[in-house]
């Protein structure tokens, strides 16, 4: 295998000259080395110098006060089959209630161990098979693959590049509806563009759901990875009583507190014949959540608001270094990332016909965009120590001089 990538004087420089080293006590610029831990971002390239920035998760340890409770728990020794504790949906109340002003009830929870597992029994709701799921693109994959496990058409409405961020064509996206689409599959912050939309955007679909009676499945596990401070998240069905009896928002902690191979979300229902849909979805083949999961979740919400602080501040920082180095790429642009750890490229003006397999050949595995219903995209996982992502930069932009 090879050693793993190391960094280039310059990324040192910008290493030294953006790094905000330890953050209230937590490091985030010491490398964590990943390798023969079984995960998938890193095995994929094994025995490759390739540095790998393309799956959605972070190179960074867990929250002090999650590893601490996992810790506990495991010293128990006995993981039978677990109900969550009481305490969680408590905290998830309360978060919810402080961070976006949506007052939930504990009941409207249920828990489920994937948003993408979410994704797809969203999808059996919809109608029945042969009607139709709406969803805005470019998009998080399983969205396009989840209506067709389903037997759901999936119609595909692209979003809008205004020249200086990602909109939605409300105009397109009403004029796309059929008399057989019965959902809108939607995604805030939206990932991969990193955009978070405004009340009055949220407000304007909505108005379109409720004329055409869409059931709205709104994907919002990046809700608490807001990275500028002059926009906050809005969840779809806090903005009313109506649009609320017909949503289904999924959420996680999974990504916040880079916490997803534990296997825990949970979806959240005021509607009591939607809710109670959906459990019959479950029923028989969905498994429960982990004791671990749950364990970690509740560290995570109730203990870890300093460490997440910390690693916002940490993300912007490689956000700007990603931004500035994308500026100075010929043929390359992206628009500001406004949440997320996430930066969606635009390619089509360097003229390289596979930019997924041009900068994997020069040591940098991004995803490729095409996956996500834009060709000549890619999308590069930012969450990692400001020195490896400064020499994931350096090599895209060396291959592209040499070429």
């Amino acid at each position: 295998m090879s050693s793993a990538p190391t960094a280039g004087p310059e990324s040192g420089r910008d290493a030294q000259h953006t790094a905000t080293g330890s953050l209230a006590g937590f490091d985030f610029d010491t490398p964590v080395d990943r390798r023969g831990t079984g995960s998938q971002k890193w095995e994929k390239y094994a025995g490759h110098d390739i540095i790998p920035m393309w799956v959605a998760d972070m190179d960074f340890r867990s929250p002090p006060a999650v590893i601490a409770a996992l810790q506990a728990r495991v010293a128990h020794g006995v993981f039978g089959y677990t109900s969550a504790p009481p305490e969680l949906a408590e905290s998830i109340v309360d978060h919810l209630a402080h961070d976006y002003g949506w007052r939930i009830e504990p009941q409207w929870i249920v828990w489920l161990p994937g948003l993408v597992t979410g994704l797809n029994l969203a999808c059996l709701l919809a109608g029945e098979a042969g009607d139709a799921v709406i969803t805005l693109t470019p998009i998080y994959p399983p969205f396009l693959s989840a209506p067709r496990h389903a037997q759901r058409e999936c119609i595909r409405v692209p979003l809008l590049d205004d020249g200086a961020r990602w909109v939605i064509d409300l105009h397109r996206l009403e004029s796309s509806i059929t008399a057989r689409t019965r959902m809108l599959l939607f995604c805030n912050p939206h990932n991969p563009v990193g955009r978070v939309y405004t009340q009055d955007e949220l407000q304007s679909i909505a108005d379109l759901c409720l004329r055409h009676d869409l059931i709205v499945c709104s994907d919002e596990i990046h809700s608490g990875l807001v990275l500028d401070g002059d926009k906050r998240h809005h969840p779809m069905a806090a903005l009313s009583p109506e649009i609320a009896a017909c949503s289904l928002t999924l959420m996680a902690p999974s990504k916040t507190y880079n916490i997803p191979g534990l296997g825990m979300s949970f979806a959240v229902l005021s509607d009591v014949p939607l809710r109670q849909r959906l459990y019959q979805a479950m029923a028989g083949f969905i498994p429960s959540v982990s004791a671990l999961g749950f364990t970690a979740a509740l560290a995570a919400y109730r203990d870890a608001e300093a460490w997440r602080a910390a690693l916002l501040d940490y993300l912007r920082g490689n956000r700007d270094l990603v931004e500035r180095h994308v500026a100075a790429m010929q043929g390359l642009s992206m628009h500001h990332v406004e949440a997320t750890y996430l930066a969606w490229i635009d390619c089509r003006e360097s003229g390289i016909a596979d930019p997924h397999r041009f900068f994997e050949q020069a040591g940098v595995g991004l995803s490729d965009g095409r996956d996500f219903g834009n060709d000549g995209f890619l999308r590069l996982n930012f969450g990692c120590s400001r020195v490896l992502l400064g020499t994931a930069l350096e090599r895209m932009s060396a291959a592209l001089t040499r070429r």
